[in-house]
């Protein structure tokens, strides 16, 4: 077997990739690695399990908690919450352990289940690949008394997540910041349905709501932060000020400025960090981003003062960073958003609440505030269908990859990887025109289509 965790915990296909029988392993292996690790507290450790909205959330979270509670753990079923909810829940619930049922932006069927360690904070990966080597192995089961209980606790968590949310920008019952704006939001039929509505209008926005009605399947179904379409209508239709669209598990988020044009993560973190450095609280002066991000926002960060640190794609070592070296700002531009004077992961919901503060209190819009981070043309391809293993060492795609670097030259830079969660190749190309950034993308994607087909 293959390394099981990818960037952001197990995901495949729900019922077939990602089992009950696999949910109820990963749960006790986690209890049995933590607790040999000193990782889980006393006799009674407890863990936090939640889900998004989909419907094989609701086995897979039940097998996930029978696990742990087999292996002496007890649970508090969160069920449907947005994945920094559960992150911040786990501290605030004074949690050994959280686990997070979700497939984040990926497509119904799918489902994925992560870990969370005390704090908030996602697994090392050699946590995750010691949770991976004790599955299947023989282990002495507790009995009796000694067995783990579970119990719900839904709405009271949401409320003290919602409040931490709201809290962040300052709301009080005479203070309320987003008074005067009108914000269209895009929950994606997902985990944010309810929170994401909630505290923005207890912030003071008006909000206009779209796709907030789960049903099971119908989660980032030709919404949300991967379509926006629908929200960029919206946002015109409603005269809003601007929208936002979260994914299924609302760790992220993109906008939509009053012209319908897409703010995305690149975008809103040079917003934020700006007003931050303006402010004087952006510690080091300095913006944590990944690979992905996109060459304009480093120049444009560099003629304000602001340092960027690059990093692998994902979240996690976006964190890494972050917490290695005091930095309180970082995220991706798929719309990851790190503040850490508030979260321990990208919040979507968090994100949105202090973008909008940004807006009402520059006075400016959206549009002009994403305006000052002039983005190079770039385009992404995602190339389905190959073998990604390969991706780093095929000597034929290695050359493509050179020989388009030096057609670039300094104008642009060219960018392959395989993705961490799905079976897919990446390959990214910025430069100074976008019809030389396509066809360079085209070019290299053929090759890679070629070169590593199954």
């Amino acid at each position: 077997m293959g390394r099981l965790f990818g960037t952001d915990g197990v995901r495949g296909l729900a019922n077939k990739d990602i089992t009950a029988e696999l949910a109820l392993e990963l749960g006790a292996a986690a209890a049995r690695v933590l607790t040999a690790q000193g990782e889980l507290l006393g006799p009674r450790p407890r863990a936090v399990v939640g889900r998004d909205t989909r419907a094989s959330g609701e086995f897979l979270a039940g097998a996930v908690a029978a696990g742990l509670a087999s292996a002496g753990v007890d649970v508090v079923m969160l069920n449907v919450l947005p994945t920094p909810a559960l992150a911040y829940l786990v501290t605030e619930l004074e949690a050994d352990l959280g686990v997070m049922v979700s497939a984040s932006h990926n497509p119904m069927p799918d489902n994925g289940i992560k870990f969370f360690a005390r704090g908030g904070l996602k697994l090392d990966d050699a946590v995750e690949d010691a949770i991976q080597a004790t599955l299947g192995d023989e282990w002495e089961r507790p009995t009796g008394a000694d067995v783990g209980r579970i119990r719900t606790d839904g709405q009271a968590a949401a409320e003290r997540y919602v409040r931490h949310l709201t809290d962040s920008v300052g709301t009080t019952p005479d203070h309320r910041p987003l008074e005067g704006l009108r914000i269209a939001l895009d929950c994606a039929n997902g985990a944010a349905s309810e929170v994401g509505p909630e505290a923005l209008r207890a912030a003071g926005a008006d909000v206009v709501v779209m796709n907030a009605s789960p049903d099971g399947r119908n989660i980032n179904e030709k919404c949300g932060s991967t379509h926006p379409e629908q929200l960029q209508a919206v946002v015109m239709a409603s005269e809003a000020d601007f929208g936002v669209a979260f994914d299924g598990d609302a760790d992220r988020c993109l906008a939509v400025d009053h012209t319908g044009a897409i703010v995305d993560g690149d975008q809103i973190l040079g917003i934020l960090a700006s007003a931050l450095k303006e402010e004087g609280r952006l510690p080091g002066d300095t913006l944590v981003v990944t690979v992905m991000s996109n060459l304009g926002l480093i120049l444009a960060m560099r003629e304000r003062g602001i340092t960027t640190v690059q990093t692998a794609v994902g979240d996690r070592y976006v964190l890494e960073e972050m917490r290695a070296n005091g930095y309180g700002l970082g995220g991706e531009q798929s719309g990851h958003i790190i503040l850490a004077d508030h979260a321990t992961t990208g919040d979507g919901v968090l994100s949105a609440l202090h973008l909008a503060a940004r807006v009402k209190a520059s006075g400016k819009t959206l549009a002009a505030l994403a305006g000052q981070i002039e983005r190079l043309p770039q385009t992404l391809v995602n190339v389905r269908g190959v073998d990604k293993s390969r991706a780093g060492t095929d000597e034929g795609v290695q050359a493509a990859v050179a020989d388009a670097t030096t057609r670039l030259g300094d104008t642009g830079r060219v960018l392959l990887r395989q993705s961490g969660t799905e079976p897919l190749v990446r390959v990214m190309v910025e430069a100074p025109a976008q019809d030389e950034a396509d066809k360079v993308a085209d070019d290299l994607a053929a090759v890679v289509r070629e070169r590593l087909a199954l």
